[in-house]
Parts: structure tokens; C-alpha cells; sequence
């Protein structure tokens, strides 16, 4: 194996201290994680979601940090029981806490998009009842050529 992929692969759990460290890592990525997701949670709750989505990069940068050390651990469970069964135990509780914060800011995201799509679709509907023409007897139908196309920016 070369020297790089030898750096590249995290070294094995072989007794208490290295259990320790990685646990506290793994906890550390978490918190770090939470404290992102749960700003962005907050934000877009409010209806500020362009502060709310200006950290995408870090909360990226945060969840593939965190995806790694959890591949570690997992990589590693058998020592980590033997090793640090009191961290494993608290970690597992942490991570059942962390579930619920992603779902929390899942369904907050998942909920703003669907309004901001309501209010585009209703945006278009009126637009286009509006451009109909207005009248008491018979009118001759408008030319779907005639509509104007509704463009708007997908940035929030």
C-alpha cells in the first residue's frame, strides 16, 4: 500500500485512549453539525431563508466530516464496546438526538419549498386570469401565442 492511502485510512481503535479520542471526535463533528443545522432551522422558520440557506457549503463540509468519523466508528464498534461501552452508550443517545434535529430542519426545509412553490404557482394562476380578457357577452378565446411566459429567479 502507498504511503498517501496508508494517511488516508484512519488507524485501528487498540485501546481505551484511542476509543476516547475517536468518540470525542465523533461528538465534536456532531455539535458542530447541530449547531449548523439548527441555525439554518431557525432561520427559515422565521422566513429568512437566504440567511438560512447561506451556510449550505459548511453544513456539506460538516455532514462529510461527520459521515466519515461515523464510518470509523462503525468500522470500529467491536473495540469501541470493549474499550469505551459508557461512550458508545452516550454517543448512541446523542445520535438519537441528532435524528431528530435533521428531521426538524428536514420537514422546515421540505415545508418552505412547498410554500414557495404554492405562492409561484398562485403568482402564475392570477397572472394569467388577469391577462384573460374582461367582458359580460361573448368573447372570442386568446391565442395561447399571446400569453406571456412567467420568469423568475430559483434563488431564494
Amino acid at each position: 500500500m502507498s504511503g498517501a492511502a496508508e494517511r488516508a485510512r484512519p488507524a485501528a481503535v487498540s485501546c481505551a485512549a484511542d476509543a476516547d479520542r475517536l468518540l470525542a471526535e465523533l461528538r465534536a463533528a456532531m455539535a458542530e453539525l447541530v449547531a449548523v443545522l439548527e441555525t439554518e432551522t431557525r432561520l427559515v422558520e422565521a422566513g429568512r431563508i437566504r440567511e438560512g440557506l447561506a451556510e449550505e457549503g459548511r453544513k456539506s463540509g460538516l455532514s462529510g466530516a461527520y459521515i466519515l468519523k461515523l464510518q470509523h466508528a462503525k468500522a470500529n464498534v467491536v473495540a469501541l464496546a470493549r474499550f469505551a461501552p459508557d461512550g458508545l452508550r452516550a454517543f448512541r443517545n446523542a445520535q438519537s438526538e441528532f435524528e431528530r434535529v435533521v428531521d426538524r430542519n428536514q420537514t422546515v426545509i421540505a415545508t418552505a419549498r412547498a410554500v414557495s412553490e404554492g405562492l409561484i404557482k398562485s403568482l402564475a394562476e392570477e397572472m394569467e386570469r388577469q391577462s384573460r380578457p374582461q367582458g359580460y357577452g361573448a368573447v372570442r378565446p386568446v391565442r395561447p401565442a399571446a400569453a406571456v411566459p412567467l420568469a423568475f429567479s430559483g434563488r431564494f
